[in-house]
């Protein structure tokens, strides 16, 4: 009988904290979510803690519903990471290859991507991910796979993300504190890759842009790897203060005027539509022209998305990224966010969310769930092979997870 595999995975937002439990059996990449646990995110801002105690209570409260439904107490997590302290950068590493006459091996591969992560990194920073995009073997170049290769000398172009140790520190408190430990952190937009990006996206260039509550998260995949890293202060958040500010409404109604009437695209609104919604205190509610406000979302999104741009010209990526962007996270949500996407930068746009769940998928086949739900694609996928000595030798990165990723879908 298959031996069946429970994993339990935290993405920790802006906006809310959301804790699944996942089961998949050995022999099987697919998984069944038998719990859920959901709470609104305090103590956290732009995806960095600001207050231990709270972010410490959102978390056991996320933890305790995962709980509830699920009938397992977790004690290992699996949790994202995010905020403007990530950072990237491309780097090369080489290995003589020890056994020539036999190919190359894990072992090889493991001290390649060894070198490859022995930049100088400040004291105040840390090596998240180290991720291979493709070797050389020998004269050899693109090799996805060089398992097995003939060959003297192995050479490895990597995707190095680095953190915050601060940040990651205070995340790590505040899981201690909630009763887990964290086996470990994964960059937001690499998990949420996991959940909604197609192998061919990656292959012919892509722009995952993860739009969450506080940060919107990009990572420029091409040649079917990472290859540009970044997090954007401009959030879901953003959108709806800028309605609070401009007319004059409290935070509350004008987040729930943005989830029932909002629109990035002024020229899709009726222009006397009037909407209804809570005023401050005990004034009556205000009539709002849908218009005005599809106006103030639609320069806001604009913003983000020049922004966008910039950073896809900042990386100096290889190739067309013919795949364009695909949106994802509670942002994406947006009406007319595609559109106005799509204009901005001139590239086709997407928006995306998890397929294929089983078991408690209700609420799940949405964008706002990709970063949840990949961490378990990521952290299920992992965990089929991965042996201690290879754990010690590739620290953050997993070669079974990167072999994996070469197969067709």
């Amino acid at each position: 009988m298959a031996e069946h595999r429970v994993v339990t995975v935290v993405d920790v937002g802006s906006t809310k904290i959301l804790t699944l439990v996942g089961e998949a059996a050995a022999n099987d990449v697919g998984f069944t979510i038998i719990g859920v646990g959901s709470a609104p995110s305090r103590g956290i801002r732009r995806g960095q803690v600001i207050s231990v105690a709270d972010a410490t209570s959102a978390i056991r409260e996320s933890l305790a519903g995962a709980q509830a439904s699920s009938g397992v107490k977790p004690t290992q997590v699996v949790m994202s990471i995010n905020g403007a302290h990530i950072a990237s950068q491309n780097t090369t590493g080489a290995a003589a290859i020890s056994r020539g006459d036999q190919g190359v091996t894990e072992e090889d591969v493991a001290r390649c991507v060894d070198a490859a992560q022995a930049i100088p990194v400040p004291n105040n920073r840390r090596i998240l991910h180290v991720i291979p995009r493709h070797f050389r073997v020998d004269e050899q170049e693109g090799v996805r796979n060089p398992l097995g290769m003939l060959g003297f000398r192995l050479e490895v172009q990597a995707h190095v993300v680095t953190c915050a140790v601060t940040a990651e520190q205070n995340l790590l408190k505040c899981a201690h504190s909630a009763g887990v430990d964290v086996s470990e952190f994964v960059l937001a937009p690499l998990g949420a890759a996991e959940a909604v990006l197609t192998q061919t996206e990656k292959d012919m260039g892509v722009v995952l842009v993860d739009i969450g509550g506080g940060v919107t998260s990009m990572t420029i995949f091409t040649e079917g790897a990472a290859w540009y890293t970044k997090a954007i202060e401009v959030g879901g958040a953003h959108f709806t203060n800028d309605l609070a500010q401009v007319l004059r409404l409290p935070f509350e109604a004008a987040e729930q005027f943005k989830l029932d009437y909002g629109h990035a695209n002024p020229a899709d609104v009726s222009q006397d539509q009037i909407c209804e919604i809570a005023g401050f205190g005990d004034e009556p509610r205000v009539r709002l022209l849908r218009r005005e406000a599809a106006e103030i979302l639609q320069a806001r999104a604009e913003e983000l998305f020049d922004l966008v741009e910039q950073e896809i010209r900042r990386s100096d990526h290889p190739g067309l990224l013919t795949a364009g962007l695909v949106l994802t996270g509670g942002g994406a949500l947006l009406s007319g966010l595609r559109e106005c996407a799509r204009r901005v930068t001139g590239r086709p746009v997407r928006t995306a969310r998890p397929k294929r769940l089983f078991g408690m998928a209700d609420g799940l086949l949405s964008p706002s769930a990709s970063t949840a739900v990949g961490l378990l694609h990521w952290s299920l996928q992992g965990s089929t092979a991965r042996p201690a000595q290879r754990r010690r030798l590739l620290s953050r990165f997993d070669l079974s997870r990167w072999l994996r990723g070469l197969l067709p879908e």
